[in-house]
Parts: C-alpha cells; sequence; structure tokens
C-alpha cells in the first residue's frame, strides 16, 4: 500500500500531507494502483517554502507529484488528479460528454467547494479573533454549496454519474462537514454519497496512509500557530 510500490519501482513522488487536498490524490492513487513513493510535507513546520519543494510547487502549497516517466512535476490537486486521470485512462470518461459532466464538477470543487469551506472552517475555528460578517458570509455560502450537490445526488450515486475524480476531489472537503457548521441529516443525499465512498477500500487505504504519516491530529492551538505560520513567510 502507500508508500510501498504496488507493481512496478514507483512511478509517482508524491509529497503530501493529510489535508483535504492532500487525502484527494491520496484516494486516486490508491484506487488506481499506481505505484508511488511518499515524501511527508509537514505544513506545521513550514516544509512547504523549502527552496527544494518550491522547485516542484511553486505556490509552496502541497500536495505535488513528480511523474518520474514523464520528468515532470504538476502541483495544484485538480491538475494532479486530471493528469493522473488521463495517464492511467481511469475515473474520467473517454467520451466528450461524459468528460465535460466531470471536468465542470471538478472545477466546481476547485474554484468553489473547496475554497469556500476551508474559510468557513478557518473563520469558525482558527481566526485569532471572531468575525462576525465573515462567519456569516462564509457558513450562508457554504449552505448553498451544500444545496447544489444535495439536488446533484439525487438521482445518482456519484456526482458525475460514474465513480470519478470529481468525487475524489469533493469528498474529503465534504468529510469535514461538522467543522462547517453543516447538519449532514439537512442533506441526505450528500450523507448517503459519503458512505458510499467512505466504504470503498482504496478510500480506506487513502485514511491510512493519513494516519501513518500524521499519527495524531493537530490541536487547535497548533492549527492557529500554523496559519500564523503561513501569514508570517508567505
Amino acid at each position: 500500500m502507500a508508500t510501498a510500490a504496488h507493481t512496478h519501482p514507483s512511478d509517482i513522488d508524491f509529497y503530501y500531507w493529510p489535508t483535504p487536498n492532500g487525502q484527494k490524490v491520496a484516494i486516486f492513487l490508491e484506487e488506481a494502483q499506481v505505484s508511488y513513493r511518499v515524501h511527508p510535507i509537514d505544513i506545521s513546520k513550514g516544509m512547504q517554502f523549502a527552496p527544494a519543494f518550491e522547485k516542484i510547487s511553486p505556490n509552496n502549497r502541497m500536495p505535488a507529484i513528480v511523474d518520474r516517466q514523464l520528468d515532470a512535476s504538476v502541483f495544484e490537486s485538480g491538475a494532479i488528479l486530471l493528469h493522473l486521470a488521463e495517464k492511467t485512462g481511469q475515473f474520467i470518461p473517454a467520451n466528450p460528454q461524459g468528460r465535460i459532466e466531470v471536468l465542470q464538477w471538478l472545477f466546481w470543487q476547485m474554484g468553489g467547494l473547496g475554497p469556500i469551506l476551508g474559510q468557513t472552517v478557518f473563520f469558525r475555528h482558527y481566526a485569532s479573533e471572531p468575525v462576525r460578517l465573515a462567519i456569516d458570509r462564509f457558513t450562508k455560502e457554504t449552505t448553498r454549496l451544500y444545496n447544489v450537490l444535495n439536488k446533484q445526488l439525487a438521482d445518482r450515486e456519484y456526482i458525475a454519474n460514474e465513480y470519478s475524480i470529481a468525487d475524489m476531489a469533493a469528498y474529503p472537503w465534504v468529510l469535514q462537514y461538522a467543522k462547517q457548521g453543516i447538519s449532514i441529516d439537512d442533506f441526505p443525499h450528500v450523507a448517503r454519497w459519503l458512505k458510499r465512498i467512505e466504504n470503498r477500500p482504496a478510500v480506506k487505504r487513502a485514511y491510512t496512509l493519513a494516519e501513518a504519516v500524521r499519527p495524531s491530529q493537530m490541536t487547535d492551538e497548533q492549527r492557529k500557530q500554523l496559519f500564523a505560520l503561513q501569514k508570517q513567510t508567505a
């Protein structure tokens, strides 16, 4: 699993920490059984700002990968998912209509769901002082996005009909619904979808990897220190 190759020497160097964006790529690598080697990037220690990592990820964010077969690096989790899907021919439809369906929901996650939910969690839990306007604004938009997803899942098992990189992108973010102030019972189709993905063996392996890399969850105080570090070094 995880750090060991599945069938070949590692094709992918995976620069990773167990955040929602990191988990997206971990899920894909396990689902597609791509051979990979993990390089932990402990963001609580500022490892994302190391010059060697910056050459791979100019935005100083993980995850990132190096595709050894192409001798190329890829940063941004959505770009990584798309690259790996095209490389392996898995979890993205070959037909144009199906491909468009997956891509629009992948971009929806990258441009809206992830950033908004991330801000919601930050202002609800980790800001140095409460900012009511920000909490209300982001919580309201989070609720709207959950309604969008709930409607999309009303008549299908997965976001773009078949299980795809769209689901892998959204799942780790939606999994944090409680921190976002969301009652999942209000979104029954989303709740059903969460359970379905949670039960996939590859997803379980991806979260086992998370526990292996970071055995204990960061405390709230450590998270506040992390946000302060990012502000200082950005």
